[in-house]
């Protein structure tokens, strides 16, 4: 019996495990489920990142003539999309990819510069299947609930930018001083919970963003 409890204790340890270390495994195939057999047209536009990303509902609305893809996954951080960046971005092929990570990141206390890194990471792994791609880092958004950030968010969303500078293919989005009156935030862009945003707040990344949608 007390072999068996070992095995049991060991199987459950290493299945927990297993599973901190990728959390995201069943909602990154259910995404995968759903493009098995999605239609393509005009250009291929990937979206995708934490949870603004995911409750996007309504980003394919951007460009109806290309094909937008959301595989937004909400709690993620860079490493994340980096361990799923063949299911959730290289094996679309797309013309152009959105990012949106730092956020969660941030609040789980990684440095801004270890985003960085990580994001770079991701960039060169897009670009090594596909020199042309366009990426876009959206910058972190400002939020109610972690507005006690602002420090660290307006750091990482500096070093975006120089990520970016006069780099070919690579695109730095600002959705943070459009959130802000006056450079107070402006609450009535987010729903209860202070962090996602709603129509409002989607309204102002679709004024953002629209525009820097290849044609």
């Amino acid at each position: 019996m007390k072999k068996i409890a070992l095995v049991v204790g060991l199987f459950v340890c290493c299945h927990s495990a297993v599973f901190s270390q990728n959390p995201f495994k069943a909602e990154v195939q259910e995404i995968q489920n759903r493009y098995i057999n999605h239609k393509t047209q005009g250009k291929t536009i990937v979206f995708t990142g934490s949870s603004s990303i995911r409750m996007w509902l309504s980003v394919s609305d951007l460009a109806p003539e290309n094909t937008i893809i959301n595989t937004g996954f909400g709690g993620s951080q860079a490493r994340d999309l980096w361990r799923h960046k063949e299911a959730l971005i290289i094996q679309f092929q797309p013309h152009q990819v959105f990012i949106y990570e730092g956020d969660n990141d941030l609040y789980a206390g990684v440095k801004p510069r270890k985003i960085k890194r990580i994001t770079k990471k991701i960039i060169r792994a897009i670009h090594t299947k596909n020199k042309q791609t366009q990426i876009v880092l959206i910058a972190a958004k400002p939020s109610i609930s972690r507005w006690d950030l602002k420090i660290k968010y307006e750091r990482l969303n500096g070093l975006f930018k120089q990520l970016v500078s006069k780099k070919e293919h690579l695109v730095y989005a600002d959705v943070w001083n459009p959130m802000l009156k006056e450079g107070a935030l402006d609450k009535s862009l987010f729903i209860s919970d202070g962090l996602h945003m709603n129509q409002k707040g989607y309204d102002i990344w679709k004024t953002v963003l629209k525009p820097l949608i290849l044609k």
